[in-house]
Formats: structure tokens, sequence, C-alpha cells
């Protein structure tokens, strides 16, 4: 259970909260209470839950590039946070491919950013870095990745967020763990939920097909991915930060996801999705060449029930 008592009034540092998860993040701490300042670029999409929800009523709203130094410092600074979140990033394998400096740029020099920010903020007691379950060295392996094995990564946005965990290390071992401050890392599945508009994910592009009318085309309806909803790792989030304020097995990085009995292929996904559509188009598998993705990934969540008390609600 998350602990109302400790997140009221907590000064809480979120950045990217303009994006899809970072806009319920911001929902979920403004129903606890919290005091909190976002930092980000404007929402990425023109249809977008965070102005849909209004979530910029429910905090001190931000707007500034990651990899803006000082900028970042200012506003954390500003913020007296205790808490820091980082969520900005460039989340997308595919967007990897077609922009790979910029997604270095972001997912890299951006974690730098942070932390150099955090260096000059004294009152910061715990730092979160979202990373992503793609930044494992995969290799198509039936069993799911700890949170020990090697991390790597093909592509680019898949290796930008394995140097993003290495940055991370080194600003942990170099400069804040001195000071006493927490430092984690999660590494999340797919996640799915109302409040998505980016392009090239799997339901979103579904919804976009079926109001169209016509087929979706999928690169790899055999894939496998750990999905699960996008509250299920949220909840995980702030249990991190609760719980590594008081207990050291709570500190490092965590894996979420719905663990192997609630993994599926693209293709059952899809064709749960469009079951609740009278006569839908369904899909059709695309042909075409396309930049190498992994066709398996599993996580092995087993480290977060004890010192996290973390379990999906829909395995």
């Amino acid at each position: 259970m998350i602990s109302s008592a400790f997140w009221r009034q907590r000064r809480v540092f979120l950045t990217g909260h303009t994006g899809f998860k970072g806009s319920w993040l911001s929902l979920m701490l403004q129903r606890l209470d919290a005091r909190v300042t976002g930092y980000a670029l404007a929402p990425p999409t023109d249809v977008n839950l965070y102005d849909m929800q209004g979530v910029s009523a429910t905090l001190d709203d931000r707007r500034g590039d990651i990899g803006d130094v000082a900028a970042l410092r200012a506003a954390m600074i500003g913020s007296e946070a205790e808490t820091v979140i980082h969520m900005a990033a460039q989340p997308l394998v595919l967007r990897g491919y077609q922009d790979p400096v910029e997604t270095y740029r972001v997912n890299v020099m951006g974690a730098v950013a942070l932390l150099e920010a955090v260096r000059a903020v004294p009152s910061v007691r715990t730092v979160l870095v979202v990373t992503t379950d793609k930044c494992y060295e995969n290799q198509e392996w039936a069993w799911g990745y700890r949170e020990t094995d090697r991390l790597g990564g093909r592509d680019p946005y898949s290796n930008s967020k394995a140097c993003a965990e290495h940055v991370v290390s080194a600003y942990a071992r170099s400069f804040l763990a001195e000071r006493g401050v927490r430092i984690l890392t999660a590494r999340a599945g797919n996640v799915i939920g109302g409040g998505d508009f980016a392009d090239n994910r799997i339901l979103p592009d579904a919804a976009r097909a079926i109001r169209a009318g016509r087929k979706l085309e999928v690169r790899s309806p055999t894939a496998v991915r750990p999905w699960q909803h996008v509250l299920e790792p949220l909840f995980g989030y702030l249990l991190m930060c609760e719980r590594a304020e008081s207990d050291d097995n709570a500190v490092g990085a965590f894996n979420f996801g719905p663990g192997v009995e609630g993994e599926c292929t693209v293709a059952r996904l899809l064709d749960g999705f469009y079951a609740g559509f009278d006569e839908p188009p369904g899909w059709a598998r695309d042909g075409a060449p396309h930049p190498h993705e992994a066709n398996l990934l599993r996580l092995d969540t087993s480290r977060a029930p004890a010192p996290l008390g973390w379990t999906p609600l829909r395995p």
C-alpha cells in the first residue's frame, strides 16, 4: 500500500510530467497531496492525457529541455525537492532508429543533466531514474531478465537506456552516495492504458486503424512482451521512493512487469483488444522490411515483492 503520510506535502521534482506515464503519475501524486514541480517540454501529441485531465492545475508546471543543465538546476533548486523522479525520455524504439543522435542526447545526456542538478540541491534525499526493460543485452532466451543481468541493447533506444543506467551508477558512486542520497532505477515492461496517443504504440495504432476502417499492419505479431497496465509500474515507482529511505534492500534497480503468466504475443494482445468491437477490421502482417526488434523479452520481477511489497494486480 502507498503511504499517504509519506507523500503528503512532500516536495517532488518530476521530469517528463507532460507525457503519458508522467501525466498519470502527476495525477497520482496530486491525489496523495504531494507538492509536485514538473519539468518537461510540451505534451508530445496534439491530443494528450495531460491537457485532457488538466494536469497543469495539479502542479508547478515548468517547461524546458532535459539537456539544459542550467535551466534544470534552477528549476530543481527552486523546488527544494526531496524526491526526484526522472521520466523525461525519447521512449520509442523506431524513433531511435530514425534519430539516434537525439535519442542519445535525451536519454543519456538528459540523465547526466538531471544528476548534475541533483548535486546542486542539498534537500534531495531520493532519486529514481526510470529506464526500460529493453536495457538488458537481449539473448532471446526463454527466462526473464534479472536486475543483475548484463546491460546492453542492440538498437539506439535500448542502448541509450543501458547507457543511462551506467550514468546513474557512476554518479551514485562518485558523488551522491557519500551524501546519503538514495539512488534507484526502474525497468518496466511495455505499458498500455487510457490516455496513450503516441505513434508506433500497438493499442493506439490499433484504435486509429479501427477509426479509419482499415486493417492494422503489424511488424512482429509473434513477438512476446511483458505487457502491463500503466498504473502497475507507477505504483512500483512510488513504493520504491518510499521504501528506499528506510530500507537498504529497496535501493538499486527493480524490474516491473506481469511475470511470465501475464506475458503474451502482439497477436494475442490485438485479438483480445479487437474482441471488444463489433466487426473490427482486424490486423495483418506487415511484410515490408523493418529495423531489428527483439522477438522475445521477459522480465524476472521476483526482487520487488519483499522489499517493496509490490506485485502486479493484474498478472
